[in-house]
């Protein structure tokens, strides 16, 4: 533990929202996600945002901690982008494909939200392997 960047792994975690801002929003995914998983405008506005986006971080902070724990301390920048992308593609999307199959979830969803943890993921490595 005491190899760890943990300035790295914040930044790592707060990019998380940066990505999620940008994917989920108009401009890039956002309404496709919101016609696949039939929600408003109204049902958005719902949600507890605190909660949302307080657990989300905490999330996000486990998956940095958990990315340069994988990662090691002699990681650089190409080799910690190559496996943030690894571990999307590898491990997350995988997951995530074998939930929607059991869930009936379209293939769309899943390229959406698959996608976004593949390029966070990526993002995350990149920044933990590039910031020595």
């Amino acid at each position: 533990m005491d190899t760890l960047n943990y300035w790295a792994i914040l930044a790592a975690a707060l990019s998380t929202f940066l990505i999620g801002g940008i994917w989920y929003s108009p401009i890039a995914f956002g309404k496709a996600w919101m016609k696949e998983n039939s929600f408003s405008e109204d049902d958005l506005k719902k949600g507890n945002m605190s909660k949302i986006f307080g657990l989300s971080f905490i999330l996000g902070l486990v998956a940095a901690i958990n990315l340069a724990m994988f990662l090691g301390p002699d990681t650089d920048l190409s080799t910690g982008a190559f496996y943030g992308f690894l571990a999307g593609a590898g491990w997350v999307a995988t997951f995530l494909g074998t939930h929607y199959l059991f869930e009936r979830r379209s293939f769309k969803l899943f390229l959406i939200n698959a996608g976004y943890s593949v390029v966070a993921l990526t993002l995350m490595g990149l920044i933990i392997g590039g910031w020595r």
